[in-house]
């Protein structure tokens, strides 16, 4: 398997060089030059297996240069129950008719980013012990991808890593999560700004190749692309625990901010999934919500970004949808460098609603969107306590109103969880007057002792930082 940029330059790399590099030399995002068939025998195969073999499986699609034994080792120490808290690593819970809630939110950190983080984490140390090298590691989080990034790499040999956040817009737990941790290896930094500030940093720093190369810079974003194939995993899994055959259509609901979980489950469609409809569920942050709507994709300054309760998707640029609009065109690699490196650059947005191309997101790779607001995350957390009994955050009501926007008849509808209440304790007691539980681990969490640095958003600032404590 051999994998390509977006924007076309020509080399072919394999899965162990992009794991450790992050965006391709010209900007672009990596891709497999194909997405391999899964016909229905290898389905059938599949249908229960434990969960980690059934991430062998799929990731040894993706994956050839690693030993097939070691793959499946590390597979295994992954995904095991004493980290997610459950044998079935990502158990289905029938809400009510038709509608689903896939719990991915057990892991160390409590948000689905753990899902695959905590394989990345595995996969690092490996490639990294089999070089001899070391790895200075460069992200950016709204809110959980820090903490999944810093849980899964604390202590690890040969990592370190530096993550930015925006200053002062995460919730207290989120915070606290990441910034009580003590390791020598964990730096956080934060931005003066929004999270989208955060995100340019990164792809600054990264096209920096001169410094990229110096300084050994590798990414956790789901811009690299062995967290989205981890992620592809769990919409098999999900499927298998809503259907009894092969024959079967199942639709998936996720709440989205940066596109890389949603365009996981594009991804599981494209290999031959049966999934009937990929449903986008946005916050007041809709910039792609509009584009499945209206077919423009218009991204937002800073200031336009909403602080919302629910933070994680607060973003306005979607560094993943760019993976999206490379196979929406064809996989014309030009056209997506012009749109995102040319039209996007210069004007902020640019427009497919007279493209041919647009049409087949729906009709061909099976999208639809919705937005949410915070008064329909109230009331979405509050009937689905009051009348089913289940606690959610609020980014999951977020997808879980959007949902049953689009439910069809006799389709199951499976929505993403993405984190465990408590994480957003503030918009729970509003909208249900009382505390969401809290795991015995995390008792005064916030009380502890923060170690994190203010930065302004500035690249260059970031690279001192980095330069200084690489030292």
């Amino acid at each position: 398997m051999r994998y390509l940029s977006t924007r076309g330059h020509a080399d072919r790399k394999r899965f162990c060089e992009i794991l450790l590099e992050g965006l391709a030399p010209d900007g672009g995002l990596y891709l497999p030059e194909h997405y391999p068939a899964v016909d229905a025998a290898t389905l059938a195969s599949w249908r229960g297996l434990p969960y980690h073999e059934l991430a062998f499986e799929i990731l040894s699609l993706y994956i050839d240069d690693i030993p097939a034994a070691d793959l499946r080792a590390i597979c295994a120490r992954t995904y095991t129950p004493e980290v997610f808290g459950t044998p079935q690593i990502a158990p289905l819970k029938p809400l009510e008719e038709g509608l689903f809630l896939l719990g991915l939110s057990n892991g160390p950190t409590l948000a689905f980013k753990d899902m695959a983080m905590q394989l990345l984490g595995n996969l690092f140390e490996y490639e990294l012990g089999r070089r001899g090298e070391e790895l200075n590691i460069l992200g950016a989080t709204s809110g959980d991808t820090g903490s999944a990034a810093e849980y899964a790499m604390r202590g690890k040999q040969g990592v370190r890593v530096f993550m930015t956040s925006p200053h002062g817009r995460m919730s207290p737990f989120q915070q606290a999560q990441m910034f009580s941790l003590q390791d020598a290896n964990i730096h956080n930094l934060a931005i003066r700004g929004v999270f989208d500030d955060c995100q340019d940093i990164v792809k600054a720093v990264s096209n920096d190749l001169a410094f990229k190369r110096q300084y050994r810079i590798g990414t956790v974003n789901s811009i690299n692309w062995a967290r989205l194939v981890a992620q592809v995993v769990y919409y098999f899994a999900g499927y298998f625990q809503a259907t009894r055959a092969n024959d079967e259509k199942v639709s998936f609901a996720v709440p989205s901010g940066n596109f890389g979980n949603i365009c996981a489950g594009h991804v599981a469609r494209q290999m031959g999934l049966p999934i009937d409809r990929l449903v986008l569920a946005t916050n007041e942050n809709d910039v792609l919500d509009e584009f499945f709507r209206t077919g423009v994709y218009r991204v937002r300054v800073g200031v336009d970004t909403h602080e919302t309760s629910s933070p994680s998707m607060d973003i306005s640029k979607a560094s993943n949808f760019e993976r999206f609009v490379f196979d929406l065109l064809g996989r014309d690699a030009a056209r997506t460098r012009a749109l995102f490196d040319d039209e996007l650059a210069r004007q902020g947005r640019f427009d497919l609603d007279g493209d041919p191309a647009f049409a087949r997101a729906a009709t061909q790779f099976g999208f639809v969107s919705g937005k949410s607001t915070h008064a329909d995350r109230l009331a979405t957390i509050r009937d689905t306590w009051q009348r089913l009994g289940v606690m959610v955050d609020t980014h999951t009501a977020d997808g879980l109103k959007v949902a049953r926007q689009h439910l069809r008849a006799g389709v199951p509808m499976i929505v993403l969880e993405t984190a465990l209440p408590v994480k957003f304790a503030a918009t729970i007691v509003e909208a249900l007057g009382r505390e969401p539980e809290r795991p015995a681990k995390f008792e005064g969490l916030e009380l502890l002792p923060k170690r994190v640095t203010v930065l302004p958003a500035d690249a260059g600032e970031v690279k001192s930082y980095i330069a200084a404590h690489c030292a």
